[in-house]
Parts: structure tokens; C-alpha cells; sequence
């Protein structure tokens, strides 16, 4: 019994040592303080993931007129809501699927697969023809790109557990740089022909494919996200399952010879799948996850209504915008929230308590503010020129 034990220490041991999840281990308790390269290279990929979410309400309801799918201009919203959607659908469809991927095979090969579908689909998406081709390649961006909780889960691993809060705070921050840069970039860059003759030819593959541009920028920042991953290490525990399955075989040959032991191992092992089988049972985890959805759907809603809404003709009750104000009043909106996040979140969550802001919070909406004084000054601004702007 004794050799057997020091050979399971060994063996134990062994895997230890070529463990990366260990490594990270022992790395977080040499490290003295925050780890900002790790940290930096977790916000160039969280970015990379944002912002081909916001990046096309600028111009999508433009991309789907010029599909010619709507018989009514006032249809076109319709198909646009598709199109808008198919992202999330595919993400919800899959979210399941890639936690329990990076849970057995590693959080790394996740972020990789997540970035690389940026580059290709996103691309694709850019390079759309029809409505079918843009809705399908929507769709699939989202079904391989589902690593919003993986990334979430990379962050609070990396650091020490006085620093999980400001890892986790890098990620929220780089969304909302996303929330920023993303409607920016749609909103400036598509039609390139139309709002830059000086630098775009109508001849060219920006004239044929006019929302190819914003796409092609946001996969060339993908694939230097791909390249920052190269320096992300691993984090996941490989020779956890190992270990546990010779604890099991090893505690229930010590205790052969005892059975009130044995039966007190096997009860504690059912209690163990008992409790994994009731983890949708868990009532505070569950109403967690159907507040993140009502607050995720709250988002998402005002995106894209308020983007279908704002370059609407004014017949029709909209505004008549174009895609580059549309993206100008988005990554206003998406300036208000970062500011809260960094300076007026903290203090009041730090008084409060994270469940009383969720409370306040959730009568009222996240950015209402910001949109409020975004669209003010954007129609000041049309409507009285750089003068009235200005002073507002």
C-alpha cells in the first residue's frame, strides 16, 4: 500500500509539472503585482470580439436596401432584424458548446477558433451579395465566435485573487471601447465611394462591395489579435480529471477491507453527481443568468431599433440619417458608458453592493442618458450647423 502511494505521488507530480494550468498557478504566486502584458493582451482580443458586433448597425439597413429583398422601403427593417439577430442566434445556439470545449480541451484553442472566425466570416460578411449569403455568414460569425465566458473565465485565471476584479474590469472596458469604435468604424467607412470620391473609385472592390471596407478593418485587427494570442499561456488544470479518477480508484482500495468506509466513498460520489445534475436548480445562478438576459436583450434592442429609427425617411417617423451619423451618435452613446463604467460604477457599487445597483439599475435604462444627449446635439447639429452644435 505504502509503494503504491508513493507512486501515485510521483505520478502525480509528473503531471504537475507539465500541467499549464500548475504553471499558471505558480507563475500568479511568484508574481508580485498586476500582470499588465497578460492584461493587455486580453484586451486587444475582447475588443476584437466587440467590435464586429456593433460595428454593422450603421449600416446594415442601407446594405439591405441595396439587396433589393424589401418589395417596401418600410420592409426593410424587417429583414434587417434578421440579419441583426442571426449573430446572437448562433452565439446562444453554441455558448453551451464552447464553455464545455474550453472546460476539456483549454480556454487558448477557444480564443483562437473565436479570433480566426472573425477573420473569415466577418470578411465574408463584408463581401455579401445577397441577403441569404449576408444572414448565413452573420449566423456562422456567431456560432464560432460564442467566447465571451471564456474570455471572462481567462481573465479571473491569470490573476492573482486580489486582482480578478480589475482582470474582469479590463474585459467589460474593452466592450465598451467596442461600443465605441465599432459603430465608428461602420459608420465611417462604409460606402467609401460615396462619402470619399478623392480616394475610392467607383471600379474598385470598395464601388462593387460598398460595407466591404469596415469588414476588411476589422478583420486585419483580428488577425493581429490572432498574433497577440501566440503570448496568452494556458490556464486549464489537464490533469485534474487524471488525478481524480486515481483518488477514486485509490481511496476505494484503501477502504476494501472496511465497509462502512466504502459505503461512505460511494455516498459521497453520488452526492457529488447529484449535485452536478442539479446545477439548473440553483436558483441564485439561474435568476443571475435571466437578469444578464434582460439586460443583454435591453442593449441589443436599442442598437438596433435605434439604428433602423435613425436613418428611417422622415415620412416614416425617422430621422434621416446617414450610416456615418448613425455611427457618430453610437460611439457617443458608447463614450457615456465607458465613462460610468470607469468612474461612476466603481464608487457606487463599492456603497451600494452589486445587488442594490442591479435593483436601481433595472427601472431605467443603462444609456438613456447618453442617447438622450447624443441625439439632441447630432439633430442640433443638422439642423443649425457646427454653430448650434457646438454650443449645445
Amino acid at each position: 500500500m505504502e509503494e503504491n502511494r508513493t507512486s501515485l505521488l510521483e505520478r502525480e507530480a509528473e503531471y504537475r509539472e507539465k500541467c499549464p494550468g500548475c504553471k499558471m498557478d505558480r507563475l500568479k504566486q511568484e508574481q508580485a503585482g498586476v500582470p499588465y502584458k497578460l492584461l493587455s493582451f486580453i484586451w486587444i482580443v475582447s475588443l476584437c470580439t466587440a467590435l464586429q458586433i456593433s460595428s454593422l448597425f450603421p449600416f446594415v439597413y442601407f446594405m439591405i436596401r441595396d439587396f433589393h429583398i424589401a418589395k417596401r422601403e418600410e420592409d426593410i427593417g424587417f429583414y434587417a432584424g434578421f440579419v441583426g439577430s442571426s449573430f446572437m442566434v448562433g452565439r446562444a445556439l453554441t455558448s453551451l458548446f464552447w464553455g464545455v470545449v474550453a472546460d476539456r480541451y483549454g480556454r487558448k484553442p477557444v480564443i483562437l477558433i473565436g479570433t480566426f472566425s472573425v477573420v473569415v466570416f466577418n470578411t465574408l460578411f463584408g463581401l455579401s451579395t445577397n441577403f441569404w449569403m449576408a444572414l448565413s455568414m452573420r449566423f456562422f460569425l456567431g456560432c464560432f465566435n460564442s467566447q465571451l465566458g471564456t474570455i471572462r473565465a481567462y481573465a479571473s485565471e491569470v490573476c492573482r485573487e486580489e486582482y480578478r476584479a480589475l482582470a474582469l474590469s479590463v474585459v467589460s472596458t474593452s466592450r465598451g471601447i467596442g461600443l465605441i469604435i465599432g459603430p465608428a468604424i461602420g459608420g465611417f467607412f462604409a460606402q467609401p465611394v460615396e462619402k470619399y470620391p478623392n480616394l475610392f473609385v467607383e471600379s474598385s472592390i470598395f464601388g462593387r462591395f460598398p460595407y466591404f471596407l469596415p469588414c476588411l478593418i476589422i478583420s486585419v485587427y483580428a488577425v493581429g489579435s490572432l498574433v497577440a494570442c501566440k503570448w496568452l499561456p494556458e490556464t486549464l488544470h489537464k490533469h485534474a480529471e487524471k488525478a481524480n479518477e486515481r483518488a477514486d480508484l485509490h481511496d476505494i482500495s484503501e477502504h476494501s477491507s472496511n465497509d462502512s468506509g466504502q459505503k461512505d466513498n460511494i455516498v459521497e460520489l453520488e452526492d457529488k453527481q447529484i449535485h452536478k445534475s442539479n446545477l439548473l436548480k440553483n436558483w441564485p445562478l439561474m435568476s443571475t443568468i435571466i437578469v444578464y438576459c434582460v439586460f443583454s436583450l435591453q442593449e441589443m434592442a436599442y442598437s438596433e431599433m435605434f439604428s433602423f429609427w435613425a436613418v428611417s425617411d422622415k415620412k416614416y417617423g425617422g430621422l434621416s440619417f446617414s450610416s456615418q451619423d448613425v455611427g457618430e451618435v453610437l460611439a457617443i452613446s458608447g463614450f457615456g458608458l465607458l465613462l460610468f463604467q470607469l468612474l461612476l460604477y466603481p464608487p457606487v457599487e463599492r456603497r451600494l453592493g452589486p445587488l442594490m445597483v442591479t435593483r436601481l439599475s433595472a427601472p431605467q435604462s443603462q444609456r438613456g442618458a447618453a442617447n438622450a444627449i447624443s441625439i439632441t446635439a447630432m439633430s442640433v447639429f443638422k439642423a443649425f450647423g457646427p454653430a448650434g452644435g457646438g454650443a449645445l
